[in-house]
């Protein structure tokens, strides 16, 4: 019976472009989408923009634009960036879009005759000049634990806090620059609680890694609370129905973007909506998502399905994050790289075959190691499987005008029959995620051809006509192995496949035709370049574009904005009140040496620092690891507010605070001009 599979990716948030942390997922996505297909099942893969709230009405008020016209754009440079990396969707769609307001309303309303949606006053932060309530990322000020200046809303970067957006002490709007009061306002719940017991079950019933299973378990133990399902006006997005100037909160409507992009498919293909989403569905259903989400995709998602009348996932594949060289993306290091750039510099497949290379079934941070990365594109694909094509292909067109040969010697057929017999395996590997894991058997058995045609020394072979038949069934058996492991690379290496397939003069290879062969006397193409080296100028020029492009353009979120947190809003930041000289000389500037720098355990933003000031050393946690390394800051000078009182923090005592700019990248060190000494005051 032929599988019935549809299959999805987190949406991207438009609020930016796609960069490399993103393309993890969505190669991840494709190669399984595509094996799938390969094996000849009936596998559909959507997604869609994520298209609404405040940060997209912001932005659009911005550039003066309509929200509309904003997604639009934005949407046609996400679908050029992932078709650039050969992500093959089958529905590409948005959230704005008369079937995804028909489904959210839908949704809500059978949620609401359930009894699962409360109605209640809260009290929020308020912008009283632009009149519109503000997210938590919208409102910045002093952090009420640890005082750290020009904080979130509802976390500290300095200490690490978590708090509400009320006990922010001096809070600012990001969006005005205006003092935001509180106020009251009617809200709508979806009741999370209440779905308790299903959600345990549900849970721990196989449609989880273990690791994702075992963190909501942590969640449910700690007890759900009622979720906020709705904004108020101004907010770019679907009206509650029968609650005029309330909005569904972007959370709610993104997921059940993933419905209406295929509801978009169906009608387009004629495809029966209800056999993917009705409860009693035989069909399988997967989504592929970061681990920064799986709160919404395993507790919210499957109770809104289960108690909308609609069927729950099959299962839910989180990945990890995308480092590079060991550290968070960087765009002082340039090392904040967009697929668009990429793309100018370097082939998309590398990048695809790289990423198969390091993936596993688990939700595991992946490196970029970009000396690593390119070593093994020039070890594996150009030195050990591409060049098994080239060092064959020529003796068969210029000896044997292209035409497959007989195989008969013992060592050919045992090598071919090795690659056939890894087949399922390789397969195995690929429906279970392990994409390393068939990367390694496919490059041990490039290792064997590679091997056969060294013992066989064809180029000898051709000096001597009498060995002509010899040559023919070594070149032959190369190119037959070339083939089957084109065929185990295809969903990772696409373009490079149809390449190979051109070459050969075949149809578009399927999974089963690894049981067959090339017929004797098939004919093959005549050999072109399939793949050249990576350069390593061609890594400084990308990582050199990357700096230079980003050093004032606005940054997507750290790893994924597909609704792995929407991206960050880099507005300039509000000017603070009036201060006279006699109160700015209270503060003790000093400039400062790094003698020492080292992480915080426990701690995602802290680095410990101990900084010389010339009479004596001083320790401080600065909120400053998302930018850089503590081997980075050893030697260097910065400026320091040296009369600052020290607070103990649950790390330690800091001793005074590290000055640094963010507007919403960086944060970045001051660092004073050449000539400054440690203990210098600064005036």
């Amino acid at each position: 019976m032929t599988r019935k599979i549809l299959v999805t990716s987190a949406l991207p948030y438009a609020n930016g472009s796609i960069h490399l942390g993103h393309l993890v997922e969505y190669i991840q996505t494709d190669i399984w989408v595509r094996f799938q297909k390969m094996r000849g099942a009936d596998c559909y893969y959507v997604c869609a923009d994520d298209t609404h709230g405040t940060p997209i009405m912001l932005r659009a008020q911005q550039e003066g634009i309509s929200p509309e016209t904003l997604i639009a754009r934005v949407h046609e440079e996400h679908l050029r960036d992932f078709t650039g990396f050969h992500v093959a969707f089958d529905s590409y769609y948005s959230t704005n879009s008369a079937e995804n307001r028909e489904l959210s309303q839908q949704i809500y309303l059978r949620l609401k005759d359930a009894g699962l949606i409360a109605v209640r006053t809260i009290e929020q932060m308020y912008d009283p000049e632009r009149e519109m309530f503000l997210p938590d990322r919208f409102i910045r000020g002093e952090c009420p634990k640890c005082h750290a200046q020009n904080q979130y809303g509802d976390s500290c970067e300095v200490c690490g806090s978590a708090y509400a957006p009320t006990e922010l002490i001096n809070p600012v709007s990001a969006v005005s620059g205006s003092a935001p009061i509180r106020k009251q306002s009617e809200h709508y719940f979806f009741k999370l609680g209440a779905c308790d017991s299903f959600l345990k079950s549900w849970t721990r019933a196989g449609h989880l890694q273990d690791e994702a299973a075992n963190k909501m378990a942590e969640w449910l133990q700690a007890g759900l609370q009622d979720w906020d399902i709705s904004r108020d006006a101004p907010y770019f997005g679907f009206e509650i129905p029968d609650a005029p100037g309330k909005y569904f909160y972007v959370w709610l409507d993104a997921p059940i973007g993933y419905m209406a992009a295929f509801a978009h498919l169906a009608e387009q293909r004629k495809l029966d909506f209800d056999a993917f989403w009705k409860p009693e569905a035989q069909t399988e259903l997967y989504h592929f998502i970061g681990k920064d989400i799986l709160y919404f995709h395993a507790l919210f998602w499957p109770a809104m399905l289960r108690f909308s009348g609609y069927r729950t996932p099959t299962a839910i594949f989180a990945h990890g994050f995308l480092t590079v060289n060991g550290q968070k993306m960087s765009k002082s290091r340039g090392t904040f790289i967009t697929a668009e750039n990429y793309l100018r510099h370097l082939d998309p497949e590398y990048l695809r075959y790289y990423f198969a290379a390091k993936l596993t079934p688990h939700a595991e941070d992946l490196d970029l190691n970009l000396e690593d990365f390119m070593q093994r594109v020039n070890s594996d694909l150009v030195g050990k499987y591409v060049n098994i094509a080239s060092r064959a292909a020529g003796f068969l067109t210029k000896r044997f005008a292209g035409r497959i040969g007989t195989l008969r010697g013992e060592d050919s057929l045992l090598l071919v029959e090795s690659l056939q017999k890894a087949a399922p395996q390789i397969a195995e590997h690929y429906e279970q995620r392990a994409y390393g894991k068939a990367v390694r058997e496919i490059m041990a058995a490039a290792d064997r051809v590679n091997a056969y045609v060294d013992a066989q020394k064809p180029w000898e072979l051709a000096k001597d006509p009498s060995h002509a038949d010899a040559l023919h069934e070594v070149a032959s058996t190369a190119i037959q192995v070339f083939r089957l492991l084109t065929l185990f690379l295809k969903p990772c290496l696409p373009h490079l496949a149809q390449a190979v397939e051109t070459f050969l003069r075949i149809p578009p290879l399927a999974w089963s035709d690894a049981a067959e062969l090339l017929s004797p006397g098939h004919i093959i193409g005549e050999y072109q370049h399939l793949m050249v080296r990576v350069e390593p100028q061609q890594i400084a020029a990308l990582l050199a574009a990357s700096a230079d492009s980003l050093k004032s353009a606005e940054a997507p979120a750290p790893h994924s904005q597909a609704r792995h947190g929407q991206a960050q809003q880099h507005a300039t930041q509000p000017l603070q009140p009036t201060v006279g000289i006699e109160d700015f000389n209270k503060i003790d500037l000093r400039v400062a040496r790094i003698v020492a720098a080292e992480a915080v355990a426990g701690a995602d933003k802290l680095l410990k620092l101990t900084l010389d000031i010339g009479s004596e050393q001083r320790t401080v946690f600065a909120g400053i690891k998302a930018s850089y390394t503590p081997e980075d800051l050893v030697g260097r000078l910065t400026l320091m507010v040296a009369n600052l009182a020290a607070r103990k923090m649950r790390f330690g005592e800091s001793q005074g605070m590290v000055l640094a700019a963010s507007d919403g990248a960086g944060p970045f060190l001051l660092t004073p001009d050449p000539g400054a000494r440690p203990g210098m005051r600064v005036k």
